[in-house]
């Protein structure tokens, strides 16, 4: 396309017609064709021609509209590249969130599982303690084998070495024996004796009661006798 307005080709064209016409008159002498008034050429839609982009001016403005085209399209391709880069950074973001909080619910879940077990455990050791305790015969006296017998009945198996070590350390599984200077008695040295009063009455005359009060108090204040055990490596004291 050269651009040339048709409008503007058509009034040139004939401007140059009648032009042409008023001079083969005047050539011929006919008098009647001839006119004493001049002749007014008219000129071509000046602004109309000015609008017209020819030969090299032609080809420049299109390249300049197709150059224009294709940075649009770059910068196009350009916006929709960063976008989709953006919406892959927030997906990726969103799915490591989701795995982050699905292995926090997992860990969760898995405390607490271990804790019901746990609690459970101890529940039962707790029952069969009791239950050890209750079946033992009441007798005037214990040797220390019986105390220990005793011990090996309430005891889980697992635990009960620290508990040994610290009753060995604390009174010799003497159940009656008495701290003079501080008044800590019985096998666990209970200070006072009669907070052992709250695992039974007898806790003066029955090691099977101390036994199950020490292993209460080990297994809240240190979550096991082995627990203890390592507090009183450090410290000689539970």
């Amino acid at each position: 396309m050269t651009g040339i307005s048709v409008r503007g080709f058509a009034v040139a064209s004939a401007t140059a017609v009648t032009t042409v016409g008023a001079a083969v008159g005047v050539a011929s002498g006919d008098e009647q064709g001839r006119s004493t008034e001049p002749v007014e050429v008219v000129a071509a839609d000046a602004t109309l021609l000015a609008e017209i982009p020819a030969g090299a001016n032609a080809q420049l403005h299109t390249a300049s509209l197709t150059q224009q085209a294709e940075s649009q399209a770059s910068a196009a391709d350009a916006d929709a590249r960063r976008a989709a880069q953006e919406a892959a950074r927030l997906q990726a973001a969103e799915d490591a969130h989701e795995r982050r909080a699905e292995e926090e619910r997992a860990e969760e879940e898995r405390r607490a599982a271990e804790a019901a077990e746990a609690e459970a455990a101890a529940a039962e050791a707790q029952a069969a303690s009791a239950e050890a305790a209750a079946s033992a015969p009441v007798q005037s006296s214990y040797s220390v084998a019986d105390v220990q017998a005793l011990a090996r009945q309430m005891v889980p198996a697992d635990q009960f070495q620290c508990f040994s070590n610290i009753v060995d350390h604390e009174s010799g599984w003497n159940y009656q024996a008495t701290n003079p200077s501080s008044g800590a008695y019985g096998l666990m040295q209970a200070l006072p004796g009669s907070k052992m009063s709250s695992a039974g009455a007898d806790w003066q005359t029955n090691p099977a009661t101390q036994i199950r009060w020490g292993l209460d108090y080990m297994d809240s204040r240190y979550g096991s006798p082995c627990g203890a055990w390592d507090f009183w490596t450090v410290n000689n004291w539970y």
